[in-house]
């Protein structure tokens, strides 16, 4: 069983006490379930690549193909297919095409914008809005 799987909502009274059961409640009640949880560390994990990381921020920017992001991120184009894959099937890019190239860009998701906020702050990085 996952640690955030419940099989029914716990018995607030089988709870120890340690001073704050109304902020036991609280908790509990803003918990999320786990299928959002899913969703988000599966993005996560997929941002824990340095190159994804890059690539992701790069396409919540613009919108490439694979060879003009394979140049300015400095990686074959191969590497790159790879990559975007993962992304893509963690829910963090889209994509269109035109004639015979595949264009990725970022999804236009809430997590998707969190995300995007979150790398930009926590590394400095101003948005070149």
């Amino acid at each position: 069983m996952s640690p955030f799987e419940t099989v029914d909502r716990p018995d607030l009274n089988q709870l120890h006490d340690h001073g704050n059961p109304e902020m036991e409640k609280a908790i509990l009640h803003h918990m999320p379930d786990l299928t959002r949880i899913q969703n988000v560390a599966k993005a996560m994990k997929q941002l824990g690549d340095p190159s994804r990381l890059r690539i992701f921020w790069l396409l919540c920017h613009t919108e490439e193909c694979v060879s003009d992001i394979s140049l300015l991120v400095g990686m074959s184009s191969p590497a790159i297919s790879h990559h975007l894959r993962l992304l893509k099937n963690a829910g963090l890019l889209i994509t269109r095409r035109v004639g015979k190239e595949v264009i990725y860009r970022a999804a236009d998701t809430d997590l998707v914008h969190e995300l995007h906020k979150t790398i930009e702050t926590v590394a400095k990085i101003t948005c070149p809005d």
